[in-house]
């Protein structure tokens, strides 16, 4: 695992907005279970699968950039304790996706697929009604290739294990299927209100 950029710097906050078992943190940690992919962007696009691993849908750098954008401020928190606050992102959501391929979601699961082989499931109510963004700015700026761009996913409400780094699309699943830390005995779903850390929480 890649800890870079991190130092434990812990700030008051509002309760509220923090769930329990984390704390507060200006840092932006980089966490990484294997070396940073680095797509160049004329090589890069985005998928949406069937069960049968077949594209539906396709989308180069150039289409995805000109889907209509969102903007969210945000509070990100991930599964080894730490929160930040007011993070602001760019992208687009899974419904304009969905609306721009002409799809009807056909199963409620899916697995987010990235560069590097990783992978995490999700059901389809945590990506919809906006809950869900194919985000490639950050601050303001392009994602760095250490915080998952050119392209990451971002389910704030859910730990940020599910907010995919170098995401490159979404296969529909008929089951909730274990992704890659799913497998090595995390959560399947992952609320930090529910601190839904490890299978069995």
């Amino acid at each position: 695992m890649i800890t870079r950029g991190f130092k434990s710097t812990r700030l008051r906050s509002d309760p509220s907005r923090v769930p329990p078992g984390q704390y507060v943190t200006n840092d932006f940690p980089v966490l990484s279970a294997g070396p940073t992919p680095r797509t160049p962007l004329d090589a890069w696009s985005f998928g949406l699968r069937d069960v049968h691993e077949k594209e539906l849908a396709t989308w180069r750098w150039k289409d995805l950039l000109a889907l209509p954008s969102s903007t969210v401020t945000v509070d990100i928190h991930c599964v080894t304790k730490w929160s930040k606050l007011d993070t602001q992102w760019k992208g687009v959501t899974i419904d304009a996706l969905l609306e721009a391929a002409g799809l009807a979601p056909p199963t409620p699961y899916l697995t987010a697929f990235c560069d590097g082989g990783y992978t995490t499931n999700l059901a389809l109510e945590d990506l919809l009604d906006g809950r869900g963004l194919v985000a490639y700015e950050y601050d303001g700026a392009p994602i760095e290739p250490e915080h998952g761009g050119p392209a990451r996913l971002l389910v704030p409400h859910l730990y940020f294990w599910k907010s995919s780094k170098w995401v490159r699309g979404l296969a529909f699943m008929e089951d909730n299927e274990p992704g890659f830390w799913e497998t090595h005995g995390y959560h399947l779903r992952g609320d930090p209100w529910k601190e839904e850390r490890y299978a069995g929480d």
